[in-house]
Protein backbone atom coordinates (compact mmCIF):
# COMPACT_ATOMS: atom_id res chain seq x y z
CA UNK A 1 0.00 0.00 0.00
CA UNK A 2 2.84 2.38 0.85
CA UNK A 3 4.44 1.72 -2.55
CA UNK A 4 1.15 2.55 -4.24
CA UNK A 5 0.95 5.89 -2.44
CA UNK A 6 4.56 6.71 -3.39
CA UNK A 7 3.87 5.90 -7.05
CA UNK A 8 0.70 7.97 -6.95
CA UNK A 9 2.59 10.91 -5.42
CA UNK A 10 5.29 10.66 -8.11
CA UNK A 11 2.60 10.59 -10.80
CA UNK A 12 0.93 13.69 -9.35
CA UNK A 13 4.27 15.52 -9.24
CA UNK A 14 5.06 14.57 -12.85
CA UNK A 15 1.63 15.64 -14.06
CA UNK A 16 2.00 18.92 -12.17
CA UNK A 17 5.38 19.56 -13.83
CA UNK A 18 3.94 18.79 -17.25
CA UNK A 19 0.92 21.04 -16.61
CA UNK A 20 3.20 23.86 -15.47
CA UNK A 21 5.50 23.47 -18.47
CA UNK A 22 2.55 23.60 -20.85
CA UNK A 23 1.18 26.75 -19.26
CA UNK A 24 4.25 28.98 -19.30
CA UNK A 25 4.15 31.34 -22.25
CA UNK A 26 7.30 31.82 -24.32
CA UNK A 27 8.96 35.15 -24.89
CA UNK A 28 7.52 36.79 -27.99
CA UNK A 29 9.52 37.17 -31.19
CA UNK A 30 11.35 40.51 -31.53
CA UNK A 31 9.52 43.35 -33.24
CA UNK A 32 10.22 43.83 -36.96
CA UNK A 33 13.09 46.17 -37.76
CA UNK A 34 12.90 46.62 -41.53
CA UNK A 35 11.98 49.94 -43.12
CA UNK A 36 8.43 50.85 -44.14
CA UNK A 37 6.88 51.73 -47.45
CA UNK A 38 4.44 54.60 -47.72
CA UNK A 39 0.79 53.50 -47.51
CA UNK A 40 -1.42 54.80 -50.28
CA UNK A 41 -5.19 54.77 -49.87
CA UNK A 42 -8.08 53.97 -52.20
CA UNK A 43 -11.82 54.45 -51.92
CA UNK A 44 -14.07 51.58 -50.88
CA UNK A 45 -16.08 50.46 -53.92
CA UNK A 46 -19.85 50.88 -53.85
CA UNK A 47 -20.59 47.66 -55.73
CA UNK A 48 -20.07 45.22 -52.84
CA UNK A 49 -22.41 42.69 -51.22
CA UNK A 50 -24.20 44.37 -48.33
CA UNK A 51 -22.41 42.59 -45.43
CA UNK A 52 -19.05 43.20 -47.11
CA UNK A 53 -19.78 46.89 -47.59
CA UNK A 54 -20.89 47.20 -43.96
CA UNK A 55 -17.69 45.57 -42.71
CA UNK A 56 -15.30 47.75 -44.71
CA UNK A 57 -17.20 50.92 -43.86
CA UNK A 58 -16.84 50.11 -40.16
CA UNK A 59 -13.10 49.56 -40.11
CA UNK A 60 -11.94 51.96 -42.82
CA UNK A 61 -14.65 54.62 -43.20
CA UNK A 62 -14.47 55.97 -46.78
CA UNK A 63 -10.88 55.01 -47.66
CA UNK A 64 -8.65 52.04 -46.95
CA UNK A 65 -4.86 51.59 -47.01
CA UNK A 66 -3.19 49.53 -49.70
CA UNK A 67 -1.26 46.83 -47.83
CA UNK A 68 1.71 45.38 -49.68
CA UNK A 69 3.17 43.42 -46.79
CA UNK A 70 2.50 42.52 -43.16
CA UNK A 71 4.23 40.88 -40.23
CA UNK A 72 1.89 39.36 -37.66
CA UNK A 73 3.35 38.26 -34.32
CA UNK A 74 2.01 36.83 -31.10
CA UNK A 75 1.32 33.86 -28.85
CA UNK A 76 -0.56 30.68 -29.71
CA UNK A 77 -1.78 27.38 -28.36
CA UNK A 78 -1.44 24.48 -30.77
CA UNK A 79 -2.66 20.92 -30.23
CA UNK A 80 -0.16 18.31 -31.45
CA UNK A 81 -1.04 14.64 -30.95
CA UNK A 82 -3.63 15.77 -28.43
CA UNK A 83 -1.14 17.85 -26.39
CA UNK A 84 -1.91 21.62 -26.21
CA UNK A 85 1.50 23.28 -26.53
CA UNK A 86 2.06 27.00 -25.95
CA UNK A 87 3.79 28.61 -28.90
CA UNK A 88 5.08 31.85 -30.32
CA UNK A 89 4.71 32.76 -33.97
CA UNK A 90 5.61 35.33 -36.57
CA UNK A 91 3.91 35.30 -39.96
CA UNK A 92 5.36 37.40 -42.78
CA UNK A 93 3.20 38.11 -45.82
CA UNK A 94 3.80 39.72 -49.16
CA UNK A 95 0.13 40.44 -49.60
CA UNK A 96 -1.53 38.06 -52.04
CA UNK A 97 1.83 36.64 -53.18
CA UNK A 98 3.75 34.69 -50.56
CA UNK A 99 4.22 34.00 -46.87
CA UNK A 100 6.66 32.66 -44.30
CA UNK A 101 5.36 31.05 -41.11
CA UNK A 102 7.84 30.90 -38.23
CA UNK A 103 6.40 28.88 -35.34
CA UNK A 104 7.99 27.55 -32.16
CA UNK A 105 6.18 25.19 -29.79
CA UNK A 106 7.53 25.46 -26.28
CA UNK A 107 7.76 23.74 -22.89
CA UNK A 108 8.58 25.89 -19.84
CA UNK A 109 8.93 28.72 -22.35
CA UNK A 110 11.73 26.98 -24.26
CA UNK A 111 11.43 25.78 -27.88
CA UNK A 112 10.89 22.03 -28.25
CA UNK A 113 9.61 22.02 -31.82
CA UNK A 114 10.27 24.49 -34.64
CA UNK A 115 8.28 24.83 -37.86
CA UNK A 116 9.09 26.92 -40.91
CA UNK A 117 6.53 27.08 -43.70
CA UNK A 118 7.03 28.91 -46.98
CA UNK A 119 4.63 29.61 -49.82
CA UNK A 120 6.08 31.26 -52.91
CA UNK A 121 5.07 31.20 -56.58
CA UNK A 122 2.33 28.67 -55.88
CA UNK A 123 4.65 26.18 -54.17
CA UNK A 124 4.66 25.33 -50.46
CA UNK A 125 7.61 24.06 -48.44
CA UNK A 126 7.11 22.79 -44.89
CA UNK A 127 10.25 22.38 -42.79
CA UNK A 128 9.06 20.17 -39.93
CA UNK A 129 10.92 18.41 -37.10
CA UNK A 130 10.41 15.05 -38.82
CA UNK A 131 11.37 16.16 -42.32
CA UNK A 132 10.62 18.53 -45.19
CA UNK A 133 7.50 18.43 -47.34
CA UNK A 134 7.51 20.14 -50.73
CA UNK A 135 6.20 19.81 -54.28
CA UNK A 136 2.93 18.31 -53.04
CA UNK A 137 -0.22 19.48 -54.90
CA UNK A 138 -2.48 18.99 -51.88
CA UNK A 139 -0.15 21.06 -49.70
CA UNK A 140 -0.03 23.81 -52.32
CA UNK A 141 -3.84 23.87 -52.42
CA UNK A 142 -4.03 24.33 -48.65
CA UNK A 143 -1.20 26.86 -48.55
CA UNK A 144 -2.97 29.10 -51.05
CA UNK A 145 -6.10 29.04 -48.89
CA UNK A 146 -3.93 29.96 -45.89
CA UNK A 147 -2.38 32.82 -47.90
CA UNK A 148 -5.79 34.36 -48.49
CA UNK A 149 -7.45 33.28 -45.24
CA UNK A 150 -4.71 34.93 -43.18
CA UNK A 151 -5.27 38.12 -45.17
CA UNK A 152 -8.16 38.69 -42.74
CA UNK A 153 -5.40 40.48 -40.77
CA UNK A 154 -5.09 43.00 -43.64
CA UNK A 155 -8.48 42.73 -45.38
CA UNK A 156 -7.99 45.68 -47.72
CA UNK A 157 -6.17 43.21 -50.02
CA UNK A 158 -9.56 41.59 -50.74
CA UNK A 159 -10.55 44.82 -52.50
CA UNK A 160 -7.26 46.26 -53.76
CA UNK A 161 -6.18 43.06 -55.56
CA UNK A 162 -7.92 42.93 -58.94
CA UNK A 163 -7.80 39.12 -59.00
CA UNK A 164 -10.16 38.85 -56.00
CA UNK A 165 -13.94 38.89 -56.30
CA UNK A 166 -16.80 39.07 -53.79
CA UNK A 167 -20.06 37.29 -54.59
CA UNK A 168 -23.29 37.94 -52.70
CA UNK A 169 -25.13 35.12 -50.89
CA UNK A 170 -27.42 36.74 -48.31
CA UNK A 171 -27.51 39.58 -45.78
CA UNK A 172 -24.86 37.93 -43.57
CA UNK A 173 -22.89 35.79 -46.02
CA UNK A 174 -20.65 36.32 -49.04
CA UNK A 175 -18.26 34.23 -51.11
CA UNK A 176 -14.67 35.38 -51.49
CA UNK A 177 -13.10 34.14 -54.74
CA UNK A 178 -9.31 34.15 -54.80
CA UNK A 179 -6.75 33.15 -57.46
CA UNK A 180 -5.07 29.74 -57.43
CA UNK A 181 -2.90 28.59 -60.32
CA UNK A 182 -5.05 28.98 -63.46
CA UNK A 183 -8.35 28.86 -61.59
CA UNK A 184 -10.01 30.15 -58.42
CA UNK A 185 -10.66 28.95 -54.91
CA UNK A 186 -13.58 30.12 -52.85
CA UNK A 187 -13.90 30.99 -49.18
CA UNK A 188 -17.33 31.39 -47.63
CA UNK A 189 -17.35 34.37 -45.27
CA UNK A 190 -20.06 34.57 -42.63
CA UNK A 191 -20.56 37.95 -40.96
CA UNK A 192 -21.84 38.43 -37.44
CA UNK A 193 -25.32 40.03 -37.76
CA UNK A 194 -24.75 42.22 -34.67
CA UNK A 195 -21.16 43.43 -35.02
CA UNK A 196 -20.96 43.24 -38.81
CA UNK A 197 -17.49 41.68 -38.54
CA UNK A 198 -16.46 38.49 -40.37
CA UNK A 199 -17.09 35.68 -37.91
CA UNK A 200 -16.30 32.52 -39.89
CA UNK A 201 -14.23 31.86 -42.98
CA UNK A 202 -14.85 28.39 -44.42
CA UNK A 203 -13.19 26.50 -47.27
CA UNK A 204 -12.68 22.94 -48.45
CA UNK A 205 -9.00 22.08 -47.97
CA UNK A 206 -6.80 19.00 -48.12
CA UNK A 207 -5.79 18.07 -44.59
CA UNK A 208 -2.90 15.77 -45.48
CA UNK A 209 -0.59 15.56 -48.47
CA UNK A 210 -1.99 12.17 -49.51
CA UNK A 211 -5.71 12.82 -48.86
CA UNK A 212 -8.07 11.97 -51.70
CA UNK A 213 -10.86 14.22 -50.45
CA UNK A 214 -11.02 17.66 -48.83
CA UNK A 215 -12.13 18.56 -45.31
CA UNK A 216 -13.99 21.68 -44.23
CA UNK A 217 -11.42 24.12 -42.83
CA UNK A 218 -12.73 26.87 -40.56
CA UNK A 219 -11.18 30.15 -39.43
CA UNK A 220 -13.08 31.68 -36.53
CA UNK A 221 -12.41 35.32 -35.66
CA UNK A 222 -13.06 35.44 -31.92
CA UNK A 223 -12.21 39.08 -31.18
CA UNK A 224 -11.52 42.38 -32.93
CA UNK A 225 -9.66 45.32 -31.41
CA UNK A 226 -7.33 48.22 -32.22
CA UNK A 227 -3.64 47.32 -32.57
CA UNK A 228 -1.19 50.05 -33.60
CA UNK A 229 -4.13 52.22 -34.63
CA UNK A 230 -5.74 49.59 -36.87
CA UNK A 231 -8.90 47.60 -36.18
CA UNK A 232 -7.84 43.98 -36.60
CA UNK A 233 -8.87 40.48 -35.67
CA UNK A 234 -6.88 39.83 -32.49
CA UNK A 235 -7.83 36.19 -31.76
CA UNK A 236 -8.19 33.51 -34.44
CA UNK A 237 -9.12 29.86 -33.95
CA UNK A 238 -8.43 27.25 -36.67
CA UNK A 239 -10.56 24.10 -36.79
CA UNK A 240 -10.83 21.07 -39.05
CA UNK A 241 -14.50 20.12 -39.18
CA UNK A 242 -13.86 16.46 -38.32
CA UNK A 243 -11.88 17.49 -35.20
CA UNK A 244 -14.76 19.52 -33.71
CA UNK A 245 -12.41 21.63 -31.52
CA UNK A 246 -9.76 24.14 -32.72
CA UNK A 247 -6.30 22.68 -33.20
CA UNK A 248 -4.74 26.16 -33.05
CA UNK A 249 -5.65 29.49 -31.44
CA UNK A 250 -3.56 32.56 -32.35
CA UNK A 251 -3.49 35.65 -30.12
CA UNK A 252 -2.15 38.65 -32.02
CA UNK A 253 0.17 40.98 -30.14
CA UNK A 254 1.60 43.06 -32.97
CA UNK A 255 0.89 43.74 -36.65
CA UNK A 256 3.14 45.92 -38.77
CA UNK A 257 2.18 46.83 -42.31
CA UNK A 258 4.08 47.77 -45.46
CA UNK A 259 7.53 46.74 -44.36
CA UNK A 260 10.19 46.28 -47.00
CA UNK A 261 10.46 42.51 -46.76
CA UNK A 262 12.95 42.47 -49.66
CA UNK A 263 15.55 43.54 -47.10
CA UNK A 264 15.39 40.06 -45.60
CA UNK A 265 13.19 37.05 -45.10
CA UNK A 266 10.61 39.08 -43.19
CA UNK A 267 10.60 37.02 -40.01
CA UNK A 268 13.07 38.04 -37.36
CA UNK A 269 15.84 35.89 -35.99
CA UNK A 270 15.05 33.87 -32.88
CA UNK A 271 15.74 35.54 -29.56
Amino acid sequence: MRTLFILLAILIVLLSIIWLGLNIKPKSFPSPSTSKWSANKIAIPDSLPSPVKRFYSQIYNAEMPIVKSAIISGQARMRIQGIPFPARFQFSHKAGKSYHHNIELTFFGLPVMKVNEYYLDGNATLELPFGTIENEPNVNQGANLALWGEAIWFPSIYLSDSRVRWESVDSNTAILKVPFEERQQQIIVRFDPKSGMPHLLEAMRYKEADDESKTLWIIETKNWKSINGHTVCSVVAITWFDDNDPWAVFNIEEITYNLNLDEGSGSQEND
